[in-house]
């Protein structure tokens, strides 16, 4: 059998994906052939693999392993589009929509294909790493899991547990967990780590003795906090800081309920000419910005009735009128339009809704689902961009006359007639170092020199190297070892 190990949470957001990225990229370089997989995720940031589309973890997981990103990683994703309600991708595709209350009753159904993709991955790999979701300590949920516990049974794969100190109270995470668990359950734990620590890992040998004393499991490591972290991208929206930079060029972007693809955002905030603010709700959008990026969304029509709800379509047409530019992206590139038609009730109740106004164009929501990676030409600059499109609905009008980009000679995007409203399904765009310099250039901001590509390479390789430096990486690879 393959070497197998499992990073579970012992609460959401410990760091599971960031440790998976790190050990990939580690173990790699070992020389190993390495795969990321998680059996379930949830996440609106997601990116187009091989065979349809899975969470952005994931693929960047896939990266650190120097390989393609595949729809086997990532099986099942949930992608909310309510509070209540959520579309279930399954193997790369859109399955069904589902409330969450019935989601319990389709989850039998979905064992068979994330075993089958771990299978699949097995087959190609010295080492499988997998990722939790969530906490197993969420044991009112256990009936029927596929995320944590009982996919760990089900394919035999060894779990490592880990606390996150810096929220506190980790030894109560860790111990309360196995208290709480099915001893069968907790029987697949061989381990734990500590995450996020900061200060003098000395003054944490007593709490790490304690948790050793009362579960019986071996430390695996503390690691200390990794501060360049939010130069790679995040998979929750709760993770979107406030503001970021300190450039002289405002970039703003307000924080939808169900904003999607948020990495976009990324390279933008890296440039150091460049300030980003998040705008939460509660807030203005700032009329001095200099952009304002409406970002994609889950739920169009509920965030944009969301976005009026704000005020914000008034801040933007003061923005505008003090010389800001927009740009919609996806979801947001919708909203700009006139009308959101949904005659079918895709993301809800049918019928239509008027949009923002601010580009000559109309959507019509569709049940086809388009997800490709795509290559276009941004003409005003010259420039070529890799990204990729995830979307429903088709967008057309008289400002499509003027795109945004070109697709073998086809138009993509809409730009208005004076040039300060611009919008595309094109995600990713950012990533390209030329564009993304370009861009900046012809709205008035001071491009610098950073390469993307190359930043998010050496961050990979700073992570791995701080693990290696924290996490017994011996014993975990044989512990892994069937």
């Amino acid at each position: 059998m393959t070497a197998r190990f499992m990073i579970q949470g012992a609460g959401s957001n410990v760091g599971k994906s960031l440790l998976v990225a790190g050990l990939c990229r580690h173990f790699s370089r070992q020389g190993l052939t390495v795969r990321p997989f998680k059996p379930q995720n949830m996440s609106n940031n997601a990116a187009v693999a091989t065979g349809g589309e899975i969470g952005r973890a994931q693929a960047l997981q896939a990266r650190a392993c120097g390989i393609e990103p595949h729809v086997d990683m990532n099986p099942v994703l949930l992608k909310p589009e309510s509070e209540t309600g959520a579309q279930v991708i399954v193997q790369g595709q859109r399955l069904t929509t589902v409330r969450a209350r019935d989601y319990a009753a389709l989850k039998p159904q979905l064992m068979a294909p994330v075993l089958q993709s771990f299978h699949r991955l097995q087959a190609q790999a010295d080492l499988v790493i997998v990722e939790g979701a969530g906490s197993p300590a969420e044991v009112n949920l256990r009936a029927g899991d596929i995320a944590n516990m009982g996919f760990a049974r089900a394919a035999d794969v060894p779990v490592i547990l880990t606390g996150d100190i810096d929220r506190g109270g980790v030894i109560a995470q860790l111990v309360g967990t196995q208290s709480v668990l099915d001893p069968a359950d907790a029987a697949m734990i061989r381990g734990f780590l500590i995450n996020k620590f900061r200060g003098d890992l000395r003054l944490f040998d007593d709490g790490y003795r304690m948790i050793q004393d009362h579960t019986g499991w071996p430390g695996l490591g503390v690691i200390p906090w990794f501060p360049d972290a939010h130069k790679l991208p995040a998979e929750d929206a709760a993770d979107l800081g406030g503001t970021r930079g300190t450039g002289g060029f405002l970039i703003a972007v307000p924080h939808l309920n169900r904003i999607a693809n948020f990495d976009d955002l990324d390279p933008l905030a890296q440039e150091p000419g460049v300030t980003l603010k998040i705008i939460k709700p509660g807030q203005p959008l700032p009329v001095e910005a200099d952009l304002i990026v409406l970002p994609g969304s889950k739920a169009t029509i509920a965030d944009l009735a969301h976005f009026r709800a704000e005020g914000w379509d008034i801040d933007l047409a003061a923005a505008l009128r003090r010389g800001a530019r927009v740009l919609g992206l996806c979801g947001g590139y919708q909203m700009l339009g006139k009308e959101i038609a949904d005659p079918d009730g895709i993301e809800g109740k049918p019928g239509s809704v008027p949009g923002l106004g601010l580009l000559d164009l109309s959507t019509t929501m569709t049940p086809d689902k388009r997800v490709t990676r795509t290559t276009a030409l941004h003409p005003a600059s010259n420039t070529r961009v890799s990204g990729y499109e995830i979307h429903l609905g088709r967008t057309d009008g008289p400002d499509r006359a003027r795109p945004m980009f070109t697709v073998n000679g086809q138009p993509e995007g809409a730009v208005r007639a004076d040039g300060r409203v611009m919008g595309s399904y094109l995600h990713g765009m950012f990533s390209e170092d030329a564009f993304r310099r370009a861009f900046l250039a012809g709205l008035g901001g001071t491009p610098g020199t950073t390469s993307y590509d190359a930043t998010v390479e050496d961050t990979l390789n700073a992570l791995a190297d701080h693990l290696a430096a924290h996490v017994d990486c011996d014993s975990l690879l044989r512990l892994s070892r069937p």
